[in-house]
């Protein structure tokens, strides 16, 4: 018991000192909440052209699936809120998308908690994930009490709000677990209102194919027509939902340098973007999750919203 507790706290302060926001435990386990909630939202084709979603429907309620002997789910967060953002006249990126892509730097801080564990404490077996494999993220954050989810479905804390990054070790090693926070949405729908395509269908469920990230990101088709005009000059995922949320206001600036933005990025305006070339794109999207979209992706979004 004693062990369990000092090797957590090991494990905690070590994520901080990495730069990680905060650091929550919980037993590798079946999700049991979540599966008839997975299992319904997928009934419904809320996933759209996401059909990755459909595979491995059992690994991702069951991290011990994923990782054989696996204990326990180290989850982590690390902040991405800017301390400036786009001009008010530009096509807009969602903020987590300012600066280098978040998988290379949040895979490199977590391969040197994993190092640092088996140095510490010796033979641990274990995987990193970073959105890089079938696990419920944000379910495994609630469950280890670093936030709870709200009604826009993303993890929010009282301190910091939701802009930042969920990311897990699953691991061979038996801590000490966490225990979740309460909901304190209460009967606020500030989200459900602003949401500018209804993707909030009711409190908790959004649907993920009428969401802008979808839409921007995921949909390699052309955007349906009875969404023009609805987007809000968002060209790059969405943010509203989280910008209108009370708990945003307590949101303090990341200081991850490699998060900062490429210079010119901030000042580009819609004149800008719209004669941006494939040059240029790579340019200021060289280490950025934006490339996901790839330039001709990007020019699809830019024509819908003009």
């Amino acid at each position: 018991m004693e062990n369990k507790r000092h090797y957590t706290q090991l494990i905690k302060t070590e994520a901080k000192r990495l730069g990680f926001l905060s650091c929550g435990v919980s037993k590798a386990e079946f999700l049991e909440e979540e599966a008839p909630r997975l299992e319904a939202w997928l009934n419904k084709n809320m996933h759209g052209e996401m059909h990755y979603m459909e595979n491995h429907f059992d690994k991702r309620l069951d991290p011990t699936k994923l990782v054989e002997g696996s204990k326990s789910v180290v989850s982590l967060l690390l902040n991405y809120y800017p301390s400036q953002e786009q001009t008010a006249n530009s096509y807009k990126i969602s903020k987590y998308a300012y600066g280098t892509d978040y998988h290379f730097v949040i895979k490199d801080k977590l391969k040197a908690l994993l190092h640092f564990i088996q140095e510490e404490i010796g033979e641990v077996g274990g995987r990193a994930f970073v959105d890089s494999a079938p696990v419920l993220d944000k379910a495994w954050a609630a469950k280890s009490g670093l936030g709870w989810m709200g009604k826009h479905s993303n993890l929010l804390t009282q301190k910091v709000g939701s802009f930042y990054f969920i990311a897990e070790l699953i691991i061979d090693l038996e801590l000490d677990y966490d225990t979740p926070v309460t909901d304190h949405c209460g009967s606020c729908t500030a989200c459900i209102d602003a949401c500018p395509t209804e993707a909030i269908v009711e409190p908790y469920v959004v649907d993920g194919s009428k969401c802008i990230s979808y839409f921007t990101i995921e949909l390699k088709d052309n955007i349906p027509s009875e969404f023009k005009d609805k987007f809000d000059d968002w060209m790059f995922g969405c943010d509203v939902c989280q910008d209108v949320c009370p708990w945003n206001r307590f949101s303090k600036s990341h200081n991850e340098p490699l998060f900062n933005p490429y210079p010119d990025l901030l000042s580009m305006t819609k004149k800008d973007w719209e004669d941006i070339t494939e040059d240029t794109f790579k340019k200021v999207f060289k280490k950025s999750a934006v490339k996901r979209t790839k330039f001709a992706g990007l020019k699809r979004n830019i024509r819908f919203l003009k």
